[in-house]
């Protein structure tokens, strides 16, 4: 039997250059995934990124935090101090054989070093350089530096987070760095897509901030049209219609996610929730209700708050397995809400062989990492190898490719 072909990367021989800090180090992450070859250029001594824990086993090292392994996995590493003559010299060489240019410095930092775009463009006009800064690199708070918090509020998202009897509240994790880092992939791909059509590079501007209105979904449209806040903190519930409906609810093991069905197809399987409620004596006053047509606009809000707290009831008596798997007998949509045991362990990601284990050497174990997010029929996801140590491929870069001598790298250093 003929060998099977062994599918390419799709980003397989481009060369990034990466420069920056958390809130683009996902960026980076995701193209060497797509198979580019990304050497991430870290100062003397390393990223301040390494000292963010959590770390292995507890114990502080800038080569064990796990944020560090999570967003630099598949990079190479070099160390450079880029605030120096020979430093800069040196990253033009290595400009010069670059697809790519992913950075986070304020706006101006680069051009004062003279490794701007406009300057790099002229040794490499194919180079797309990619700034993902907190504000753009354009209007009055351009200059401003924001960490994650700053950023999220500043794009409306934190007004969105938390109960609506309490005051705003954070995302557990530096969601809107992750959001730019996102944006910043596809802005950078879209520009390689022009430069093999056109043979020139651009510098694509990503506004850490204006990652994350996006995600608001139509709230800022709510504004513009009606001029009203429709979209508050609404916690475990929604209101819509004048109505507010439970959404999130506790269950024997954690939680589920349901909504009560009304005029609506498949209102029906609301029937099959009450029946199974039945055996368990509870919701005998909601048999026999014509859920498809009823309309929430019809029933007050005590009855609502009367049919969820039979629902509740009875969904306390069971677990989240045994509520969804009901529900899937049913055509019903009550959904577990998993944490991270539950995603560990699930059955869909596994068939899907989403979870993937990278061996590090240097602490003689493996560790277990996110895998691909997506298919495709003539492409490979790029499984690779753990995150860079510090300077691991000074050598490596320094003297196989770029030519230095041993005696060289050391007066470097």
């Amino acid at each position: 039997m003929a060998k099977q072909k062994e599918k390419p990367a799709m980003l397989d021989h481009y060369r990034v250059l990466d420069l920056t800090d958390d809130r683009g180090a996902f960026c980076g992450k995701i193209m060497a995934e797509l198979g580019a070859d990304v050497v991430k250029v870290e100062r003397p001594g390393g990223d301040p990124s390494r000292n963010v824990g959590p770390f292995f086993h507890d114990i502080p090292d800038p080569e064990k935090s796990l944020s560090w392994f999570a967003f630099n996995q598949n990079k190479r590493g070099i160390t450079l101090n880029i605030e120096t003559r020979d430093g800069q010299e040196i990253f033009k060489k290595l400009a010069r054989k670059a697809d790519f240019i992913i950075e986070c410095f304020k706006p101006g930092y680069l051009d004062k070093l003279g490794l701007s775009y406009s300057a790099l463009s002229k040794l490499n006009p194919r180079i797309i350089m990619t700034s993902i800064t907190p504000f753009g690199q354009t209007g009055p708070y351009s200059t401003y530096n924001a960490p994650d918090l700053i950023t999220m509020s500043m794009a409306g998202y934190t007004f969105i987070c938390g109960d609506s009897d309490r005051p705003p509240v954070r995302f557990s994790s530096d969601q809107s760095y992750l959001q730019s880092s996102l944006q910043a992939t596809v802005g950078t791909l879209i520009a390689h897509y022009y430069k093999e059509l056109s043979g020139e590079g651009q510098h694509v501007d990503v506004s850490v901030q204006e990652s994350m209105i996006w995600t608001l979904c139509y709230a800022p449209h709510d504004w513009y049209l009606l001029k009203q806040i429709l979209h508050t903190r609404e916690g475990s519930f929604w209101r819509r219609l004048g109505v507010t409906y439970r959404l999130i609810w506790p269950c024997k093991d954690g939680y589920v996610c349901y909504r009560l069905l009304m005029a609506q197809p498949g209102a029906e399987v609301m029937n099959d929730l009450i029946a199974s409620m039945n055996k368990e004596g509870l919701g005998e006053k909601m048999k026999g209700i014509s859920w498809t047509t009823l309309s929430f606009m019809e029933v007050p809000q005590e009855q609502i708050n009367e049919w969820e707290a039979e629902i509740g009831k009875y969904f306390l008596l069971h677990t989240k397995k045994e509520l969804h798997e009901e529900a899937v007998r049913q055509k019903n949509v009550v959904q577990p809400v998993n944490d991270a045991r539950d995603i560990n362990e699930s059955p869909q990601l596994a068939a899907r062989d989403f979870w993937v284990q990278i061996k590090h050497p240097e602490l003689r174990t493996s560790i277990t990492y996110p895998g691909p997010y997506f298919k495709s029929t003539e492409t490979v996801w790029q499984k690779g190898h753990r995150a860079p140590l510090i300077g691991e491929h000074n050598d490596e870069i320094y003297v196989k490719e770029l030519g230095f001598t041993v005696e060289q790298l050391a007066i470097l250093k």
